[in-house]
């Protein structure tokens, strides 16, 4: 009897091993059920710029804290090259898509792709208003209203204004300008000019050119990104133009390295902190969560910020 006593305390203590083992574990991957967060994503830029590099650099870094791969190309600013990453990132068998659109009104054939392959999309930085699908991102009225209130404030609500407008096939060039427009007529101020140079410095540069020949007089600058402000810098030095308070004041969005160092200068008047790193751990976080069946969002925001002298610090490096 206390033979047989004895070998039931040893079956139960080894039975007890085997549930503390087997409840420790961790779960086995059940398929399509799966909750892990190790999944394959395909993101699809415009191009990499200064900015968007950052954006990039956010996606990877947020894809390598989960456990995820991440595959980045760009569309060399074509729609139909963007449209066939999307195709070739769904034969390819990724689990989630992100997209910087390269224009944002003919986003709908890369969402009606993913949708049918029932593969999750989300628009990250610039918003098509694709119904039904994420966008992880800013207001970009809002970054065109800060802008102009700041420049119209550090030029007391006088003069006129000229804006500098990236690609008008981008929400963020429309909304923006809106913001820039707004601004000024509620300073009673007016806006002369408005000009598109695509989001590109050469460009800023060649269209402050232009207008300074043809003999346009301004006194505010409020342009739709950092880069083409920064090219009408360029212009304005090399024409002999006194820049800041007293003189033509620029503005810009992005808060991009150049331009805070611009702004250090006293060359750019202010700028916009677009947290792009946020953006893109933001995007892999989506693409994450609607893999694993969890609801996002339509817009998920990632706030802007004015940048001046007094605060420039706590934008430097990011």
């Amino acid at each position: 009897m206390m033979n047989f006593m004895k070998k039931g305390r040893i079956v139960a203590a080894i039975a007890a091993t085997v549930l503390a083992f087997t409840a420790c574990a961790p779960a086995a991957d059940s398929g399509s059920g799966s909750t892990s967060t190790g999944i394959k994503i395909g993101a699809t830029f415009p191009v990499l710029d200064a900015f968007l590099q950052k954006v990039a650099d956010g996606m990877q870094k947020e894809a390598d804290a989960s456990g995820s791969t991440l595959t980045i190309v760009a569309a060399d600013n074509k729609v139909d090259t963007q449209l066939s990453q999307v195709e070739n990132f769904i034969s390819q068998g990724v689990d989630a898509i992100l997209v910087v659109a390269v224009d944002t009104s003919a986003a709908g054939p890369m969402t009606d792709a993913a949708k049918a392959a029932n593969v999750p999309i989300v628009y990250v930085n610039r918003n098509p208003s694709q119904a039904g699908v994420p966008y992880v991102g800013s207001n970009s009225l809002v970054s065109g209203q800060l802008e102009m209130a700041q420049l119209a404030k550090l030029a007391n609500n006088k003069g006129d204004v000229v804006i500098m407008e990236g690609e008008v096939t981008n929400e963020a060039a429309l909304d923006r300008t809106k913001g820039c427009n707004e601004e000024a007529a509620k300073a009673g101020m007016k806006v002369v000019k408005t000009g598109t140079a695509n989001w590109d410095r050469a460009q800023g540069q060649k269209l402050m050119e232009n207008w300074i020949q043809s003999g346009t007089k301004f006194d505010v600058v409020c342009a739709n990104n950092d880069e083409m402000a920064l090219g009408a810098i360029l212009a304005l030095k090399a024409a002999g133009k006194k820049l800041g308070v007293g003189g033509i004041l620029v503005g810009g969005v992005d808060a991009t390295a150049d331009a805070l160092a611009s702004l250090k200068a006293g060359e750019l008047a202010t700028t916009v902190f677009q947290d792009a790193s946020g953006q893109g751990g933001g995007g892999v976080k989506a693409a994450i969560a609607l893999h694993n069946g969890e609801k996002v969002d339509d817009y998920v925001d990632v706030p802007y910020q004015l940048v001046t002298l007094d605060n420039i610090a706590d934008f430097e490096g990011k």
